[in-house]
């Protein structure tokens, strides 16, 4: 939702950081924090100016510690704040494993609702940039398992800063991962001022009718493009764009699953405990007798993220998601 009619032309990472400066515009108790965010902008330049517009007391450099960064965050939340802490990799995040399990993600349940966690960890994610080790985690289900804890990963730059919008907002923790992977690989038209998308609701990127194929982050664009090409073999393709992974938009998953039968899952985390296991058991539990076909799963591999010269050979690539729907398809 958008209360501005004009657009400004932004990659994702721009949109980040739009998000960001307009929510600090808009209430003055979000602060961001993280390593080397403020002067220098952050290691990709998501916060760039904001420490030049807002000032060192909510713009905040951090020592190299990410579970003080996370811990200290948590007291803000409790009293009132709202912290947008940043992990530079999410391959960093497992110091603050401990802080954003054990009380963020309790401190409501923990003082029966006396005190709330209104916090945002961003993190960018994934793989594809050549970076070295422990650079390109993609985690998610680590999150997503635990109650309490809300995890959104955006696709496109105006729902980065909708999405980015709606999480500050929320009253309990989020964990904000972004596809580093598109940063700067594309740009489209997002609302300036106030824009919001709601969380918890997937989006339809490409209506289909023969299989539903359900995706989310960097993998969105491979997708599609499996997808456009499929078509040209008169393969009609459904691509779901989850978007927020916890809440699970289970409408969603379900009702495209009950039009077309068929599905296939694509994400570039280990196949192992991924959420595509996840999604074939809300299908195989609310739709089992709508199935065609086997659920196929098309992920990552179940080894660290390779370096350099298998990296693309790890991540879902266009011709891999297409021979998987068609495997969805041919049975």
């Amino acid at each position: 939702m958008s209360t501005d009619t004009d657009t400004q032309n932004l990659t994702l990472v721009q949109a980040v950081r739009d998000g960001l400066r307009t929510e600090m515009q808009r209430d003055d108790d979000v602060i961001v924090l993280g390593e080397d965010v403020a002067k220098n902008g952050g290691v990709f330049r998501a916060t760039e100016g904001l420490y030049e517009e807002f000032g060192d007391d909510r713009v905040i450099d951090t020592p190299l510690a990410e579970s003080g960064i996370v811990g200290t965050s948590i007291g803000m939340a409790a009293y009132g704040l709202r912290p947008v802490p940043e992990i530079q990799f999410m391959g960093f995040i497992y110091p603050a494993f401990d802080q954003i399990v054990s009380h963020a993600a309790r401190l409501r349940t923990r003082t029966r609702g006396r005190f709330t966690c209104p916090m945002v960890v961003r993190a960018p994610y994934g793989g594809g940039i050549r970076a070295p080790e422990h650079h390109s985690e993609s985690k998610e289900a680590f999150f997503v398992h635990e109650p309490g804890l809300k995890v959104v990963i955006p696709s496109t730059p105006a729902d980065t800063k909708g999405l980015l919008a709606s999480a500050i907002r929320d009253p309990d923790p989020v964990v904000f991962l972004e596809p580093k992977l598109i940063y700067r690989a594309f740009r489209e038209d997002v609302p300036t001022g106030d824009h919001t998308v709601p969380l918890g609701e997937a989006a339809v990127r490409r209506e289909g009718s023969d299989v539903s194929v359900y995706t989310w982050g960097a993998m969105t664009r491979p997708t599609m493009e499996a997808a456009g090409t499929l078509a040209e073999d008169g393969v009609d393709c459904e691509v779901i764009d989850l978007r927020t992974l916890s809440p699970l938009d289970r409408e969603t998953i379900v009702d495209s699953f009950e039009k077309t039968g068929r599905a296939a899952v694509v994400h570039e985390a280990p196949r192992t405990g991924g959420l595509g296991g996840e999604i074939t058991a809300i299908l195989q539990e609310e739709a089992l007798l709508y199935q065609e076909a086997p659920i196929e799963r098309i992920t990552g591999f179940d080894t660290p993220v390779p370096l350099y010269a298998l990296e693309d050979y790890y991540l879902p690539s266009p011709t891999r998601i297409e021979d998987g729907i068609r495997e969805v398809v041919d049975f």
